[in-house]
């Protein structure tokens, strides 16, 4: 279980983004959500170039990787989420993008167990009810 550590480390740090965001793609002097996007992306750039450095890792030799194709298109579909996300931010309201946003977890799963051969157990059907359940509850005013 050493990935609990990060996954916590994720979900502390990443439930600072929305509310951050927010407050700087909104109000008086806001900085629109693309260019919010770009600052904050070049910044995991350069830091993720950084920890690629430190550990040794070769990218270069990882461009023509036969499962590279998976990661351009995971990196597609990340600059879309995001974008929408930080757009969505600068509208709405965190209590409300959020939420919405975050059930990408669920749709995720599902992905998982449609296409990854993950088992689909009662627990976990119910645990995708009630996310769609509290996400309901907690957007809708």
């Amino acid at each position: 279980m050493n990935y609990l550590p990060w996954a916590l480390l994720a979900l502390v740090t990443y439930t600072l983004v929305a509310p951050l965001m927010n407050f700087a793609t909104t109000g008086d002097s806001a900085v629109p959500s693309n260019v919010a996007t770009l600052m904050s992306n070049t910044i995991l750039v350069f830091v993720t170039l950084g920890l690629v450095a430190f550990t040794n890792e070769n990218a270069v030799n990882y461009l023509t990787h036969p499962k590279s194709p998976y990661i351009y298109a995971a990196g597609l579909c990340l600059s879309i989420g995001i974008l929408s996300y930080y757009r969505a931010l600068s509208l709405g309201q965190v209590s409300v993008v959020t939420p919405v946003f975050g059930m990408f977890l669920v749709t995720s799963s599902m992905l998982g167990i449609v296409f990854l051969d993950e088992s689909f157990t009662a627990r976990k059907a119910a645990g995708i009810v009630l996310a769609v359940v509290a996400v309901y509850l907690v957007s809708v005013d």
